[in-house]
């Protein structure tokens, strides 16, 4: 009898001949309603194909209507360019071009000493104390906060690190939650969530100086890194339970002699980490090595000659500022890739855009902005650009893709420049207050927040750029473009950034 079942051939030669650019543009467009701009963009980098598909004007309307419903009027009035026209606008809100942010203020009882950003959350430290603030709360004019009081002495670090690899992760609803991290001079680590105190680390013998900036390990168990006035680096599992943390310290690492002062995650390998001391030395650890000899955990030695500035590091680059210089190790090999003498008398601050090979160094009135692909060897280096006319030491720096951002406590202003020039793009002010400094700083994307005071009361000042429209800058001298301003939507320039 006959088979009247088409054979398995057929069934796979109809198959393999179905191929997605069969779909037509429409169909393909409207499937892109379901990815993030992050896909689209991946998208783009696949194939040409796909690099046709995501210029489609259909595509933009629908991201810049989704970001900015508020400019729906502007986006049905253009036929055309939409995608340059996202593209142009994020990188201006980026880089802080406009005048009309949502801005809020909160006055404090003295001096702030750092300061982080999350998605929902502003975290504050003052002296043994942290303030948590919402977001959405300070900009609907409630200055509430929830007090954390646990510590006993100064706070020196704070990081904030994913709830998931905790001991306390229970439901995937929090699976985007982090957890907040900080040490203190009265020689312990505490671990909150919720509003409290859900673990406390102790195990150094005096004042806790530094944290990890990421977590080192895979996914069979990560540690965080801390590092101490005893001169010790010691690693702490986060799955341990109980409230005093018991079994948490999985290893200490000893070989410095001074106080440890900074510590960085490599890039290249999940399990090293660097840290420097006070007197300038540099040890590489290997977390996952694990032995009775104390100090076989350190793969790697080296030093600099000044005084320690920052300590970042990318793939398997390290990179120091210390002195005036700047400079970079390959830790691989532990030789020195290139260092450099700023020509400044001393530096007060240090960051990296490894991205775009770039580092910026804090000077006294001014910053200064290198291109690392054009520095080699280990002679004196042109800067790229100067960020100058501030008043007093830059001691803080921001640096992302777009922007870097730039203060001091002597200053009443902060500046911001585009990241790939060093064009100054706005100065705003720190706070309301006379003769306010900048004492802390924090940014994240469109928003920032500073930290003020003048010597008797402390303000802190949070900005949203995401929905201004009026493009400008609060200093006369800096022009910004009017793409923006309502009354002149019609006339765009290209992005800095």
């Amino acid at each position: 009898m006959g088979d009247n079942h088409p054979s398995s051939s057929t069934n796979h030669d109809s198959t393999a001949t179905t191929k997605v650019t069969d779909m037509d543009m429409d169909s393909l467009v409207h499937c892109t309603s379901y990815l993030t701009l992050q896909d689209i963009s991946n998208m783009a980098v696949s194939c040409k194909f796909f690099n046709r598909l995501v210029y489609s004007d259909s595509i933009w309307r629908r991201l810049f209507r989704e970001r900015w419903p508020q400019l729906e009027p502007y986006i049905n009035s253009q036929k055309s360019g939409l995608r340059e026209a996202y593209l142009a606008r994020y990188s201006a809100l980026q880089q802080f071009k406009f005048v009309d942010p949502l801005d809020s203020n909160v006055y404090l009882e003295g001096k702030s000493s750092d300061l982080l950003l999350s998605k929902d959350s502003l975290f504050l430290s003052q002296g043994p104390l942290i303030q948590i603030y919402s977001i959405d709360k300070l900009l609907q004019g409630e200055a509430s906060f929830v007090s954390l009081n646990d510590h006993r002495a100064r706070i020196t670090s704070m990081r904030l690190f994913p709830l998931k690899e905790t001991s306390l992760f229970r439901n995937e609803a929090h699976i985007n939650d982090n957890v907040l991290v900080t040490s203190s001079c009265d020689h312990s680590i505490r671990l909150w969530w919720k509003g409290s105190c859900q673990r406390c680390f102790r195990g150094h013998n005096g004042p806790v100086t530094v944290l990890s900036d990421k977590l080192l390990g895979d996914e069979n168990g990560k540690v965080f890194a801390s590092g101490g006035e005893d001169s010790t680096v010691r690693l702490w599992s986060l799955r341990s339970t109980g409230k005093r943390g018991q079994h948490a310290l999985k290893a200490t690492l000893y070989g410095h002699e001074k106080p440890i002062v900074f510590m960085s995650v490599t890039g290249h390998r999940a399990s090293l980490i660097a840290s420097m001391s006070k007197d300038s030395k540099v040890r590489v650890w290997d977390a996952s090595i694990s032995s009775s000899d104390r100090n076989s955990s350190c793969v790697g030695m080296t030093s600099v000659p000044g005084v320690p500035v920052g300590m970042k590091c990318h793939d398997s680059l390290l990179y120091i500022a210390f002195g005036s210089s700047i400079g970079a190790v390959d830790l691989r090999t532990m030789k020195t890739v290139f260092r450099t003498s700023t020509n400044e008398g001393k530096l007060y601050s240090f960051d990296i855009m490894p991205s775009k090979f770039l580092a910026c160094t804090g000077g006294l009135g001014r910053a200064l902005l290198w291109d690392m692909r054009k520095n080699t060897g280990t002679g004196d280096a042109e800067p790229m650009a100067e960020l100058d006319g501030h008043i007093g030491p830059v001691t803080h720096l921001h640096m992302d893709p777009y922007k870097i951002v730039t203060g001091g406590p002597e200053d009443p202003h902060i500046s911001i420049w585009a990241a790939n020039t060093g064009n100054q793009t706005n100065v705003l002010s720190c706070s309301p207050l006379d003769s306010s400094g900048c004492f802390a700083m924090a940014a994240d994307g469109f928003r920032i927040v500073t930290a003020g005071y003048n010597q008797e009361y402390g303000v802190l000042r949070f900005r949203d750029f995401n929905n201004a429209v009026c493009s400008g800058s609060l200093n006369e001298h800096v022009t910004g473009s009017k793409f923006w301003c309502p009354s002149t939507s019609g006339d765009g320039d290209e992005s800095d950034g």
